[in-house]
């Protein structure tokens, strides 16, 4: 399916055109209870509502009464302003959407980028999805949890059919995307939404000084219709927002658009890791010029400071990046390429993270070690300890072991990768073999349950157990 041009997009159901919300001034009284905040708040936040006192209220699209029903499923999601910052009162799921428009998407574009004589990106929040996250922020087990929505996922949008997610955000903006994402993960409420376009996240990333992450390969790739030219070597880089934005949009490897998806997770711990430290807070000014600029949502500033205080006080353990488990389409199967999605490992992960449905009957791959799919992808360039490490998981019990692809970093500390967000079972193979940690993402082997990236404290130990 090849959809409409967005200036002739309509929702489905009859519902006058969106606009963008006049801008309010914020009261004086809100002021100077804010500036009471600052001074018992944690240094992040009260960095943040001290610029945003004078500052209009985040963007907004006005959403129908109807849309705005989607995001209303529970009790109020944080404490007013009173003389301390607000905090969240109960768990929340904020629906994340980057958003790529190019001009060739619109019938009358802007004039700036009407004859540049090429596809240029365009400030917009009304195209396809380009990337999709689902938030949990949990004050009551203090986890924050991100599951990544592959666009290509194969579901049901209201109005449209059986079709790609992604069109959603076309057909009908955010709710539809929240109603067609609710549907595809058990009924999962959605309490609000973030749009975000590809320029703002690129202008986000330099108002944070760049981002450090290691660049798994090479990557070179040129577009001339839409001037996107990617030329990333091999290696940890400090990146710059559009060196990051390359990063992100190459897809020309084994895993096509699911290896973006591993990118992402990878890029978006890097953030977290460095987003909160002193030198960002120094950035406050530049960090909320590029949410107010380039972010539709229907958080409050209010809200969406309690969403940062919970973040600044998250623990990295405590941080579980998940993907929508699935499989790719073959091409005898459809037209168009799928990620199809697993439903009985999405109920599975769902329980689990959140909190959606009863005890969830975890299937064998769960509760017996010779039944878990576990990769190996080794950083030490050691073949004798990659046979080793095999050797030792089969006399703990681990039948289903493979080597998969090598992981490209040198790590100095094993990653127990949950790939399929089975924490338990990563447990019990870091306690099994005695080292390394365990991390709840999906950038491990796509088809494993557990994937082992070898470290070298894996050498250190062997080499310990010879004296």
């Amino acid at each position: 399916m090849v959809p409409p041009k967005v200036s002739n997009l309509r929702p489905i159901s009859p519902q006058p055109p969106r606009q963008s919300p006049k801008s309010k001034k914020l009261r004086w009284m809100w002021m100077m209870l804010g500036l009471g905040g600052v001074a018992v708040a944690s240094a992040t936040a009260g960095a943040l509502l001290a610029v945003s006192i004078a500052s209009t209220p985040l963007l907004q699209s006005d959403l129908t009464a109807e849309e705005a029903e989607v995001f209303n499923q529970g009790d109020r999601i944080s404490t007013g302003m009173n003389f301390r910052l607000p905090q969240l009162t109960r768990p929340v799921n904020i629906l994340v959407l980057g958003i790529k428009v190019i001009s060739a998407d619109l019938e009358e574009p802007p004039d700036e980028v009407r004859d540049l004589g090429y596809h240029a990106l365009v400030n917009s929040f009304e195209g396809l999805s380009d990337t999709m996250l689902l938030l949990r922020f949990d004050p009551q087990s203090k986890h924050l949890a991100v599951l990544s929505i592959p666009r290509d996922t194969r579901t049901w949008v209201d109005g449209v059919g059986t079709t790609k997610l992604n069109e959603a955000n076309v057909y009908g903006g955010p709710a539809l995307t929240a109603t067609a994402t609710s549907e595809l993960l058990d009924g999962v409420s959605i309490d609000r939404y973030i749009r975000i376009n590809v320029q703002g996240v690129e202008k986000l990333i330099d108002a944070l000084g760049g981002v450090k992450v290691y660049v798994p390969q090479d990557m070179k790739y040129t577009d001339e219709s839409q001037h996107l030219y990617i030329d990333l070597k091999e290696g940890e880089q400090q990146l710059n927002g559009d060196q990051a934005m390359q990063f992100l949009r190459f897809r020309y490897d084994q895993n096509g658009d699911i290896g973006r998806v591993q990118r992402q997770q990878m890029l978006m711990r890097s953030l977290l890791e460095q987003a909160l430290n002193p030198a960002t807070i120094a950035r406050a000014p530049q960090i909320l010029s590029v949410i107010q600029s380039n972010v539709d949502t229907n958080l409050s500033v209010e809200e969406l400071l309690a969403l940062v205080g919970f973040a600044s006080q998250t623990n990295r353990s405590n941080v579980q990046m998940l993907m929508v488990p699935g499989d790719f389409s073959s091409p005898s199967e459809f037209e168009l390429s799928y990620w199809l999605p697993n439903h009985d490992r999405i109920s599975e992960m769902m329980n689990r993270y959140f909190d959606i449905g009863t005890t969830y009957a975890y299937d064998d791959r769960s509760t017996y070690s010779d039944y878990l799919r576990v990769a190996i992808q080794d950083s030490t360039d050691d073949a004798d300890a990659v046979d080793h490490l095999i050797g030792t998981l089969h006399d703990q019990g681990y039948g289903n072991v493979y080597v998969a692809n090598p992981w490209q970093e040198r790590l100095t500390v094993t990653r127990i990768i949950a790939q399929q967000g089975d924490s338990e079972s990563a447990e019990a193979i870091r306690q099994a073999l005695g080292f390394g940690e365990v991390r709840i993402e999906s950038t491990g082997s796509l088809r494993s349950d557990i994937t082992i990236q070898l470290g070298q404290d894996w050498l250190r130990q062997e080499a310990g157990s010879l004296y």
